[in-house]
Formats: structure tokens, sequence, C-alpha cells
């Protein structure tokens, strides 16, 4: 078996760890500790979370949709393929070297997505961006911890508490939709949605998609 080999470290701002990427083969990791957030042979979850929001706005024009995490550009990738050409889609990505692997050695997996015309990439803080805007989004993908609890820093813990639901809730369009990926159910949260004003939907997914794998779960979350 072929041995994993360090390609990159990325301290994450405002927590004082690290991401790592690893390669083995044509296969990518990125870790965070012992945890590993992605796996470049694991993406039918995170394009599920692209494809089951982009199919509750579909029919309405101008659609922008706003994905909190790159990672390794599954999300985006299928969102491009479900969105209509005058479609926008915003990337907040937190750590920029994420985006530097995105066009260097993981340019195969991202595809050109980077270059799309509806593609714009900020690179910061999704919660400070989403807490910026009013009514501006028909849909919210967040794919920046692995649940909703701030796993990848501590302040990403607002991105789930009351008050972080409520900011999401006011930068959506009427019935836009808040979809949140987890590596597992959270009943809690499902009660913080609808606590929060949200129509909510908790569903099951597998991590490969249609070739099996563990389960996830997606938050599809309706704006009343």
């Amino acid at each position: 078996m072929l041995p994993w080999i360090e390609l990159d470290r990325a301290a994450i701002p405002g927590n004082g760890t690290e991401l790592r990427l690893k390669q083995r083969g044509q296969e990518f990791s990125i870790m965070l500790g012992s945890n590993e957030l992605m796996n470049s042979r694991l993406s039918g979850s995170e394009e599920a979370l692209a494809t089951l929001s982009c199919e509750r706005i579909a029919g309405r024009s101008k659609q922008h949709i706003l994905i909190g995490g790159l990672g390794m550009g599954f999300t985006l990738r299928a969102a491009l393929g479900a969105l209509p050409p005058d479609a926008d889609v915003t990337v907040a990505e937190l750590v920029p070297a994420v985006v530097d692997w995105a066009r260097g050695p993981m340019a195969d997996l991202h595809k050109g997505t980077l270059d799309d015309a509806r593609v714009d990439i900020h690179v910061g803080d999704v919660g400070a961006l989403i807490r910026s805007k009013k009514a501006a989004y028909d849909a919210i993908l967040l794919d920046v911890d692995n649940g909703p609890d701030g796993l990848s820093r501590p302040s990403n813990d607002s991105l789930y508490d009351r008050e972080g639901l409520e900011a999401a809730r006011s930068a959506l369009r009427p019935k836009g939709v808040l979809a949140v990926w987890s590596s597992g159910p959270d009943a809690a949260f499902t009660r913080r949605l609808r606590q929060a004003g949200f129509k909510t939907d908790e569903v099951s997914v597998r991590a490969n998609g249609k070739r099996g794998g563990a389960r996830h779960t997606l938050w599809l979350a309706a704006k009343a």
C-alpha cells in the first residue's frame, strides 16, 4: 500500500490549530489533528448537500447561493451542475491555503470550477458574511465543520446557535434554504432550527452516494 505523504500545512485563523493536506497516490485527505475532515474518495453526501438544496430553489430567476467551506470542491461542483447560467455562487473559505490547494495539487478534483464565471471566492469567515447580509441568498450551504458545532474552531459554534440561525434566516430571501452537513444526527440542532423559524427536514445520505459508505446527515431548513 502506498504511504501517505504530507503536502502542506495551513493555520486556521483565530484557532491556533492546523489543517494538513495529505496525498496517497490519487487520493487526498484534509486532516484536523487526528480527525479527517474530508477525503477525495467520499463525495456523495457533499454533492447531495448541493443537489438537494438546488432542487428546493429551482425555477427562481438569478439564484444566488452561499457555500460555506470550499474543501475539495464537491459541493461547489455539484451546485454548478444543478444551477442555471444566470446564477451566482459565493464560496466563503476561511483558510487561504485551501484555495491555493484547489488551484494547485487538487486542481484535477476541482475541474476548473473556481474559474466558472458564476463563482466568487470570498476568503474570510462565512459567519461574518452571513451577518452582514439581509435577504441576499436563495440558499446557504454550510460544510465547515463535521456537524453543528465548532470542530474546526470554537467560534464556529456561533453558526449553529440560536443567534447564528436567526442571522442565517435574515440573510435568506423568502422561502430560502439553509442546508447543513453533518457526520451524524443531532436532535438538539433540529429543535434549534425549528425554534428559529425554519421548516426543517433531516435527511440521511450515504457518504459515497449510490456506492454506499457511512451515513451522513443533512438538514434542509426552509425559511417560512
